[in-house]
């Protein structure tokens, strides 16, 4: 399998359409056809915009297989900085097919990735040395865990992608291996009925890869455990803290806005001498739900992930708003601050479910089942303490 250079001048036929277009009069495809036909389009695309992690591209018994680095550039580490601070994260993808690294041949092991260029980065860092093939899903942008929950890292896109690779044709064994995290969207008996291949569930951690195929394919205990330290957490942290500090700004105005509110208008006085402290405690809040929870989460007691936010949010707010300037010196206005805050840091804490390894859908779904209601009646709560404190503060109460 000689490698070829890659041609800036790839391009479709001269009357501007691709050849391997159908007809717009053609009969509907059949999905493997048609999956089959989008991996050559792939192909040709990422051939022609060249990114720095492929280096060339090889002739297969599958055709043109695009060859790609385990080397990490600058562009691939600014990539992860960006994907970890916003939503930048759903942009990040490559294009889903099949890849090499290394010379792989005929015996050479396949990978399976999401399309999310994370996963698929991480992934072929740690097959540094290691000569093999790389199917990447169509994962929608979404890391192996997440898309095996939600689907898209599935048994039909992975058997669809097997058969439009033509992998039986590529290589003489039939085995892929599959991370993991993964194994809740894959079927392993369906795949190996459509597609002849086997499936094999690698280690937790891409670092193991090497070991695993090492030893023969078998996973030891601490290959299988899943681990979420609290560098795994903290990494997890400013993605969080990005999108809840989008939100600071128009809740600000909100917050300056009512306590301006009076007899005669909108004062400003009343608007920031009144408001300022509710604006503190709610950049605390979020610290307290998305950066203090996740830090102290397997300390903080309960195994709801509400609870946990609900603790953090209360240990960190009470002592604020009892002991402070922060909490004023109505009592209806510390009643507001003390419901609202706890439980929006509940919220929060809740959030960070789909970024853990600590619970699954079914309890994500039970917990948002019950506190949905506890998190609005408790809006309905602090609201009216509000008013109430507007109406002592015009001497109406």
């Amino acid at each position: 399998m000689k490698p070829l250079q890659m041609n800036n001048n790839t391009s479709s036929s001269s009357s501007g359409q691709n050849c391997c277009a159908p007809p717009q009069n053609q009969l509907k495809l059949s999905p493997n056809l048609e999956a089959r036909l989008q991996a050559v389009n792939s192909v040709a695309e990422i051939i022609s915009e060249k990114p720095s992690w492929v280096t060339g591209v090889i002739n297969t018994p599958s055709g043109l297989v695009p060859v790609v680095t385990a080397v990490w550039s600058r562009e691939d580490h600014w990539g992860q900085i960006r994907s970890r601070l916003g939503a930048y994260r759903m942009e990040y993808t490559v294009k889903p097919g099949l890849y090499a690294i290394g010379t792989p041949d005929a015996v050479s092991d396949i990978f399976v990735s999401a399309n999310y260029k994370l996963s698929f980065d991480i992934l072929r860092r740690n097959l540094s040395g290691i000569n093999g093939w790389i199917l990447v899903l169509d994962t929608k942008g979404i890391n192996v865990w997440c898309a095996a929950g939600k689907g898209t890292f599935g048994t039909e896109e992975l058997i669809n992608r097997v058969l439009a690779s033509k992998l039986s044709g590529l290589v003489t064994h039939r085995r892929i291996i599959v991370p993991q995290l993964g194994a809740t969207g894959v079927k392993a008996s369906e795949v190996k009925k459509k597609t002849g291949f086997t499936v094999y569930f690698g280690p937790v951690e891409a670092s193991n890869i090497k070991g695993y195929v090492d030893a023969r394919y078998h996973a030891t205990p601490e290959m299988r455990k899943i681990r979420f330290n609290l560098a795994q957490r903290l990494v997890l942290v400013p993605i969080e803290l990005t999108q809840g500090f989008r939100y600071v700004p128009i809740t600000a105005l909100m917050i300056l806005i009512i306590f301006g509110i009076q007899p005669s208008g909108i004062l400003f006085y009343n608007a920031w001498f009144e408001g300022w402290p509710f604006i503190v405690l709610s950049v605390v809040t979020l610290l307290a739900g998305g950066l203090v929870t996740p830090a102290l989460l397997p300390f903080i007691p309960f195994r709801s992930f509400a609870l946990k936010g609900l603790f953090a949010g209360a240990a960190v707010i009470a002592p604020l708003v009892l002991l402070t300037p922060l909490g004023g010196s109505s009592m209806f206005y510390r009643a507001s601050a003390l419901t609202l805050f706890p439980l929006l840091s509940s919220y929060l804490a809740l959030q960070f479910t789909g970024a853990t390894t600590f619970t699954t859908i079914s309890g994500v779904k039970k917990e948002l089942k019950i506190w949905i209601p506890i998190y609005i009646a408790g809006l309905v709560i602090s609201v009216i303490m509000l008013v109430l404190y507007k109406l002592q503060s015009w001497g109406l109460v």
